[in-house]
Formats: C-alpha cells, sequence, structure tokens
C-alpha cells in the first residue's frame, strides 16, 4: 500500500551525481558477486527460489524498511487516539497522549509533573471485568509500540566531552535496540579510501555497515564519531480526504478538484497466481481508510476517507546522504550534514577530535501549517497541510557543547518549547530508562570507555523499585495461599534484571497484570464498539496513570464486580503465582528462565524444532529488560554496542549479538556473539589480517 518500490525507483533518480555513482558501483559489484556463485546459497535451495539481480532501488529499500521499523507505518497511534476521543473523556485523553512523565531526562526542559487524575466519573464500566481466561500471559508485552517480548524498541546514545576525561578525548556510547537476527543486522566495517574530502586525501572510517547499503550508518573516521536513536517524533499524518463524486475518483483541494491516481501493485505469490492490490493515491499520499458510520462521530461523511502522509513518502524522504559523515571533520560538519539528510528522523549524538559533543536530530522535518492538532486527522480544506518544502536545515533543533559537558538520549522525550514542536509528539518511551543514564552519567567526573560501557550494561531496576514495595503491601497480610507464597518469594528484592533474580520477576509480571488489567476496562467499551477495526493503542505513557490511581484510588473508578482496587491488586498477585507455578515453585523463577535468548535466522520459525535450533545462537540466559539501559529481551535489544573516541579508535569498543555469516557451519556464524552477551570490551578496530579478499576491475 506504501509503494516504496516505485517510490524508491524514482528516488534514485534524484540522486546527486556522487551518490549515484557510488551506489551503481555497489549495484555492480553485488551483481557481479552473484553472478560468480557455484551455487545458490542454502536459504534459496530451501526455498527453491533463484536470487534475482540487485537493482540500485534495492539499497533504497533497505533503509526504508529500517524506516518501517523505526516509524509507526500504520499511524496507529493518531488513528487509536482520534477513534477513543469518543469513548473516553477529554481529561483522560490528555494523559493518554502525554508526551511524558515524572521520569522524563530531557536535554531540554524539565520532566513532567505527576499529572492530577480526571474529574469524571466512571471510567471503568461493568462490562469491562476481565474474565480470568482471557488474562494476559507473563509473556504478554506491556508497552505496545514497536514491542517485542515486552520490550518498547528503541536506542541508547550518550556521550562526554573532552573536558571529563584524562586526556581531553571525547567520548561516544551508542546500542541500537532492535529485534536480534542470525546473522547479524549491522556488519563491522572499516573502509580506507582515496576522497579529496578526508584527511590528506584520504578517508579511514570504522563502525557498523548495513548490508544492502554502501556505506557505514554509525561509527568514527578519526576525526568524528556518530550514533544513533530513534527520535520517536510525529512523522506522519491522517488527511481528511472529501471527495466530489460517489465513486472516489476526485477530491476537493483549496486549488480545485484533483483525480485520484490509482495503482495496480503486483505481488508475487511463491506456487501461485499474482495478486493484485490496487492503491489509490492523493497528493498527501495513500487512501488507507474510507469512511464508516463510527466516522460520522469525527465528522466524516460517506464522501469521505482518510490518507496517511509520511515523510519517507515524500521526494527527498530517503537518500544516501548519511555516508557522506564518513567525511565530516568536526561537530559543525557533522551536524550540517546531519540535517539535511533524507533517513527516518533520528536522534544523533557526536563526538569530534576537538574534545567537543552535540546532539541533534538527523534527517528532514516537515513543516505543518494551520492552527491544527497534529495528533488528529488534519483538514487541509480548513488550512491544515504540510508545506511543499521542508524545514530549512539550518533550523533543525540542536544542542552543541552543552554546559556539563554531557549528552544522552533513549527514545524519550528530548527537547521542549519550539524544537519538541518541530518534532512533534510521537510515541515516547517512559523516560526510566534516559533518567537512569542520566543519573549515571552525573555519577562521575571523569571517564574511560570502559566507564561508558558499563552504563551500556546497567541492569538496575530502580523504576520497579516502587512495584516491589507495592507488591509487598498488597501480599503482606497474605489473605490466601496463593498471596502468602509471592510474599515469601519475593521477600528478597535484588533491584536488578539478573538472569538469577526471583523477585525481579515477580514483581514485572505483576505490573504487567495490574496494567493490562486497568488498560483493558480503560479500554473495554472502544474495543467492543470498534469492533474490527479495533487496534490496541500504544500506551507507552501509561505508567503515568496507573500509578496515581493505586495511590489515590479513587472511588467511582472501579465497577462493583471488579471487588475494589485492593481486590483488583491481589487478583493480578494471585494470576502472576498460578501462571508461574505451572512452571514449578515461585522460589525458582528467575529472570533468565524467562529471559532466554532466542537470536536465529529469519528461516528457523518455518523449520523443525531440531532443525530450527540449528539455525539460531546459543540458548543463553540473558540479563536486562526494558526501563534499564541494559534492553534485553528473548529477540530483542542491543544490536550492535559502540563506544569510541574520534583519534582513539584503538581504544573503542564494539559488540554485536550474531556474527556475519549467513550459514550455520561457518567459524563466522557466532563470531563476537560471546562477548556481546558477557560484555566483554572487544576492540573497535580490526585485528591481524588472517583472510584477504581481493576485488578486480
Amino acid at each position: 500500500m506504501h509503494r516504496m518500490r516505485s517510490r524508491m525507483h524514482a528516488a534514485v533518480a534524484g540522486l546527486p551525481a556522487n551518490h549515484l555513482t557510488l551506489l551503481n558501483a555497489y549495484t555492480a559489484g553485488v551483481n557481479q558477486g552473484l553472478a560468480g556463485l557455484r551455487t545458490r546459497p542454502w536459504p534459496y535451495l530451501l526455498l527453491r527460489e533463484t536470487p534475482q539481480a540487485w537493482l540500485a532501488e534495492d539499497s533504497l529499500l533497505v533503509v526504508a524498511a529500517m524506516a518501517f521499523d523505526l516509524h509507526d507505518a500504520s499511524n496507529r497511534r493518531e488513528y487509536m487516539l482520534s477513534r477513543l476521543d469518543h469513548y473516553l473523556p477529554a481529561d483522560l485523553m490528555r494523559i493518554l497522549a502525554a508526551d511524558g512523565s515524572e521520569f522524563d531526562a530531557p536535554l531540554m526542559g524539565e520532566a513532567r509533573a505527576e499529572v492530577s487524575l480526571p474529574t469524571s466519573p466512571l471510567v471503568f464500566a461493568a462490562d469491562a471485568v476481565i474474565n480470568p481466561v482471557d488474562a494476559p500471559t507473563e509473556t504478554a508485552p506491556v508497552e505496545v509500540e514497536g514491542a517485542v517480548d515486552g520490550v518498547a524498541s528503541g536506542s541508547n546514545n550518550f556521550a562526554v566531552a573532552g573536558r571529563l576525561t584524562s586526556d581531553g578525548r571525547a567520548i561516544l556510547a551508542d546500542d541500537m535496540h532492535l529485534g536480534l537476527r542470525a546473522p547479524n543486522i549491522w556488519f563491522r566495517a572499516r573502509l580506507r579510501y582515496a576522497d579529496p574530502r578526508g584527511v590528506d586525501g584520504q578517508v579511514d572510517v570504522s563502525g557498523f555497515s548495513l548490508p544492502g547499503v554502501p556505506g557505514i550508518v554509525a561509527g568514527s573516521n578519526g576525526r568524528v564519531a556518530w550514533g544513533f536513536t530513534n527520535s520517536y517524533g510525529d512523522w506522519l499524518d491522517w488527511v481528511i480526504v472529501t471527495w466530489t463524486d460517489r465513486d472516489g475518483s476526485r477530491y476537493r483541494t483549496l486549488e480545485g478538484e484533483e483525480d485520484v491516481r490509482v495503482f495496480e501493485e503486483i505481488i508475487a505469490v511463491a506456487g501461485a497466481e499474482d495478486q493484485t492490490l490496487s492503491v489509490r493515491e492523493t497528493r498527501w499520499g495513500p487512501v488507507l481508510h474510507d469512511a464508516s458510520p463510527q466516522d460520522a462521530e469525527d465528522g466524516l461523511d460517506e464522501h469521505q476517507s482518510l490518507a496517511l502522509m509520511w515523510t519517507i513518502h515524500r521526494p527527498g524522504g530517503l537518500d544516501l546522504g548519511l555516508f557522506d559523515l564518513a567525511t565530516a571533520d568536526n561537530l559543525e560538519q557533522a551536524v550540517a550534514i546531519a540535517n539535511g539528510l533524507g533517513m527516518p528522523a533520528q536522534n544523533l549524538l557526536i563526538a569530534d577530535h576537538h574534545g567537543r559533543i552535540g546532539w541533534t536530530l538527523a534527517g528532514r522535518i516537515p513543516q505543518r501549517v494551520g492552527d491544527c492538532d497534529p495528533q488528529r486527522p488534519l483538514d487541509p480544506l480548513a488550512g491544515c497541510d504540510w508545506q511543499a518544502d521542508w524545514l530549512p536545515p539550518a533550523d533543525a533543533p540542536q544542542m552543541l557543547d552543552p554546559a556539563d559537558d554531557r549528552l544522552w538520549s533513549a527514545n524519550s522525550r528530548v527537547a521542549d518549547g519550539e524544537a519538541l514542536r518541530l518534532i512533534g509528539t510521537g510515541s515516547y518511551d517512559l523516560g526510566a530508562r534516559q533518567r537512569q543514564i542520566r543519573d549515571g552519567l552525573r555519577a562521575r567526573q571523569q571517564f574511560s570507555e570502559a566507564d561508558l560501557l558499563a552504563i551500556q550494561l546497567d541492569t538496575r531496576a530502580l523504576f520497579l523499585q516502587r512495584w516491589w514495595q507495592l507488591l509487598r503491601e498488597v501480599t503482606a497480610s497474605a489473605p490466601s495461599p496463593a498471596l502468602s507464597r509471592i510474599h515469601d518469594a519475593s521477600i528478597e528484592w535484588e533491584g536488578q534484571a539478573s538472569v538469577d533474580a526471583v523477585s525481579y520477576r515477580l514483581v514485572r509480571a505483576f505490573r504487567g497484570k495490574v496494567i493490562e488489567r486497568i488498560a483493558t476496562a480503560l479500554f473495554a467499551k472502544a474495543k467492543a464498539s470498534e469492533g474490527e477495526r479495533w487496534q490496541e493503542p500504544v500506551a507507552n505513557q501509561l505508567e503515568g496513570l496507573v500509578w496515581p490511581l493505586l495511590q489515590q484510588r479513587p472511588e467511582g473508578w472501579l465497577a462493583a464486580d471488579i471487588g475494589g482496587w485492593d481486590a483488583l491488586l491481589a487478583a493480578a498477585a494471585t494470576d502472576v503465582v498460578t501462571e508461574l507455578e505451572a512452571l514449578g515453585p515461585l522460589q525458582q523463577r528467575t529472570w533468565g528462565e524467562r529471559n532466554t535468548a532466542r537470536i536465529c535466522h529469519p528461516l528457523a520459525g518455518a523449520l523443525p524444532a531440531g532443525i530450527a535450533d540449528s539455525l539460531c545462537m546459543p540458548s543463553e540466559p540473558l540479563p536486562g529488560d526494558s526501563h534499564m539501559p541494559r534492553v534485553q529481551g528473548v529477540s530483542f535489544g542491543a544490536s550492535q554496542r559502540m563506544v569510541v573516541a574520534p583519534g582513539f579508535e584503538a581504544d573503542g569498543i564494539i559488540n554485536a549479538p550474531a556474527g556475519q555469516s549467513g550459514h550455520p557451519l561457518s567459524p563466522f556464524w557466532s563470531a563476537g556473539h560471546s562477548d556481546w552477551m558477557q560484555g566483554r570490551a572487544s576492540g573497535f578496530l580490526p585485528g591481524a589480517t588472517v583472510y584477504q579478499l581481493q576485488l578486480l576491475p
């Protein structure tokens, strides 16, 4: 429905000459390598398919695929906010749409104050009582947006300036959190080549490349080091399309009527006939929702639809400009390059060889016009739209040379005021992880690479401390044998997500049950009314509502059938006992048992268990979790770790969870995995040359 191949084919033609030359050479090299294979790679043999020739647009499609990982490509959050408006009071909706909480640690501004509970009386109706049969399991995610195994997707990066190191070096740390697989998403590489823009006519850049694109995505070139986290800004909008005919072939604009464009997208299906998807597209983007009876509440009628407007749909939204960072000489040059990039908008941290650090938003920023709520559908006929031009790069938010010589981001809100207005509010992560990183940076006055690695590996569960205390209070009177058993099993609070932690697992599961119960009750009426249109709302900030509710326990919020707040909490704790005791005694239910690695080849899921296991990294218990710097789930977490000071790459640290060979019998299949698991400081630069591949023109 997004027609990305067609869009990227057009984008290739618009690339500057130097990028097009690079891309064409890369494409020719891939295809020459393909032609030189003696046999098809094993996945193609298994699927009984033949590799197709690589096209220049395929490289941009790799970047687009990353955008689908990083952005809410269906704009689900804004869609469900507009629907929930009809079922929940406005003061409650303001909390659900919040951009942060008391846990925030932004670079600009302060944390949000704890919310005041809505004055509206009944929120949880009688039909919202959870049926125990349908109660979520321990493995169900709490955070919805981009969640895998209950861990919200995102990344960490942070940096310290030269004034905080012994020899004036600025140090950058970066770990990007994604779904983990084998071979690894990112490939380690060092590129050295002649380029007049480099130092003495030579570029020497090391770090992580992304297979399919010709360059280093995150790394250091000896002068500048850079790394990313997902910005979670507002990069998509719904647009109301008003049709002028019953067939939906013409629509209104401020300049007059236009014809809708219809594209027939062909989907090839192995072993069956091709499928055709008809896509209607407006000047704003593809039409994804036609009006229904429920839409009348939104002011939509049968002659209106919703089109999706997304930055990566627009010309210039994706390009190869990122790879120009390999030639940046200092902080200002890197920022200037970053602000004009066509890429999914990201928080970019930079350290340079002068000991300076900076933050900016990498990627192009849309300019909205009109006095409109960007979290609700825009009506162009009322003057609410995007300008044709991007925000000028010089106007992009940035923070260079911070006063306390420290910078950090971790997918929560980083900005405030005008900068926040430009970035917008997407689905920011709860600020607990970001605050823990900030506090870790402020706890020291001098740093080395090892000190920043230690922050990356921090598994302290500071956020859950209050939930442990709540569980102890709920179970203290032991009104049932089950609550007595969880009380005894949780008596010692480990304070971290270590593999042998029992209390941590119990408390985490308890919090999940409580939030799921409240969320289920909160959204029950909307879910029943929406039917097939229902999508689980993005609820990363739900803690900001749940905790005040549990502290104040207001009357009139719970249906009589629920039995009151004490009953709700006791039922949640009892569910944890029932679920975990099915596995054995509570005292033996460790976090490592629950959080055991499953990092596999994409085809592993299609094969029998015994064979599939050979396509996975070792199945080992993992420390870490969400809401702490060391984000790690069963198949989600740090897809790379990097700590490096530009000019001091020999002292840098690099980790990856899987190797760079796609063949499980290769000695490089799991190369580096053990260092990643143990958090060992493996070298940023390559070691001694063992194998050499010479490419001849």
